[in-house]
């Protein structure tokens, strides 16, 4: 049974929690409710990665990739018809704390009490709050369930959510556009995030750039209808319009936090974020309710660590372990049409911790060798490790990379000079890199 518990919770941090707990004896209560978006979208059990978030985003995302490889495929001997065939897929009790925790489902509440309570809401889209939003705009909780073509979609937002949304509406042969307040993917590193602006937007993706809706209008009705957005310029007071079928908000998330009467137990939450600051152990200020996931305070917002810690979480409550999660240099990608992948600190955060002095940038373009028989974006892949010269390596940037290596503590760059690397494959470009950034020299390839 264990066994079959272990492949149910896949991907489901909740489950991870409750499947362990269920493990070791305990009796177990999950109150997981999904309040319906503005356009009523909902779905069942789990969260938003299995649900609206990695797993649909990244079948997209392999989809919109298929469509360049059904462009590529005559370069490598395939004879295709004229018009590729297309498919269509679909994917497919709120609870609060009183004194003791009660629930509310169609109208009748019961109470429950138990000696610990485990906070995993995560969060939800945030929203404009302008006219027209909630009426007319989808998030990401709706866009995997949309029953039609979006059509030309403006994606509003710079965050991963928006990126990738973006590049797999553009994949699949959608005329998109994405409207960006400020810098592209805040809080990654920005010599990574500008490459991948600019990959998109060489692609066939458009930006309009330092600009915010202001207001939406629905011109006509329909699936999809026709939108008319207004915006204005972060800078001046210049104002401009476009029309689109689909606004596609991905502007940021909240964390689900404050309806769910936290306060009433006295349990503290940071009032502008709705995160909640929690111990090493993952307990909050009340000692018997602990909280895992994105609604934690400083932690990455990511389904494994979310699993990690439930997981470690629930071991040491009820099977007298020990380990804590290790949130520190915590890998992630963003699936982007030229994908990036990162580990530890970005070039900026580098600079600002251990001064610019103090860092070595290696980096090189490189050429993956199934992009050179259709002879397409050559010196578009990039990677860099940035190394403290008094210290250890400290980060990974790539275009496709491994990174246990840093997560298993590597103590400097000539480990990784002295690693043999598997030919060919893009990762090897790690145990070549001997440029630095400092000398200014050339670091474009001719090859593959």
């Amino acid at each position: 049974r264990r066994e079959e518990m272990l492949e149910e919770k896949k991907n489901k941090p909740w489950m991870i929690s409750i499947g362990e707990a269920a493990i070791f004896g305990k009796n177990v209560l999950v109150l997981d409710f999904v309040v319906p978006t503005p356009l009523g979208t909902t779905w069942g059990l789990g969260g938003t990665c299995v649900n609206v978030g990695c797993i649909p985003k990244k079948l997209m995302h392999q989809t919109a990739l298929l469509g360049q490889a059904i462009k590529d495929a005559p370069a490598f001997g395939w004879q295709l018809g004229d018009k590729p065939m297309s498919t269509d897929s679909a994917l497919s009790s709120l609870g609060s704390m009183k004194s003791e925790f009660t629930t509310n489902n169609k109208g009748v509440e019961k109470i429950y009490t138990a000696e610990r309570f485990l906070i995993a809401t995560g969060e939800r889209p945030r929203y404009l709050n302008i006219p027209g939003d909630k009426e007319y705009c989808i998030t990401s909780d709706d866009l995997f369930s949309l029953p039609y073509c979006p059509g030309k979609t403006l994606v509003v937002g710079a965050s991963y959510v928006a990126l990738e949304c973006a590049g797999f509406l553009a994949g699949l042969g959608l005329d998109v556009t994405v409207m960006v307040r400020s810098i592209l993917l805040r809080g990654f590193d920005q010599d990574m995030a500008n490459k991948i602006g600019e990959h998109m937007e060489e692609h066939g993706v458009k930006f309009i750039r330092k600009y915010v809706p202001t207001k939406i209008e629905q011109i006509k009705q329909g699936t999809p209808g026709l939108l008319k957005v207004t915006a204005q310029a972060t800078e001046n007071s210049e104002i401009i319009e476009g029309e689109y079928n689909t606004v596609l908000l991905a502007i940021g998330r909240d964390a689900c936090t404050k309806k769910i009467g936290l306060q009433k137990v006295g349990v503290r939450i940071n009032e502008n974020t709705g995160k909640i600051p929690v111990n090493d152990k993952e307990q909050t200020n009340v000692p018997y309710i602990y909280a895992i996931g994105d609604v934690l305070e400083g932690k990455p917002e990511l389904t494994p660590v979310a699993i990690q810690a439930g997981r470690l979480l629930v071991r040491r409550l009820y099977n007298g372990a020990f380990t804590r999660c290790d949130y520190i240099n915590v890998p992630t990608t963003v699936f982007t049409p030229l994908e990036y992948g990162a580990c530890g600190y970005s070039e900026e955060k580098a600079i600002e911790r251990f001064g610019n002095n103090r860092i070595e940038v290696y980096h090189s373009y490189f050429w993956p060798l199934e992009w050179t028989v259709p002879s397409r974006d050559n010196n578009k892949c990039y990677a860099k490790i940035i190394c403290n010269l008094a210290d250890r390596v400290r980060q990974e940037h790539f275009a496709f990379f491994p990174c246990k290596m840093i997560k298993c503590y590597l103590s400097g760059k000539e480990q990784l000079d002295s690693t043999i690397g598997i030919h060919p494959v893009c990762a090897e470009i790690f145990t070549t890199l001997s440029v630095t950034k400092r000398s200014g020299g050339n670091v474009l390839q001719s090859g593959c």
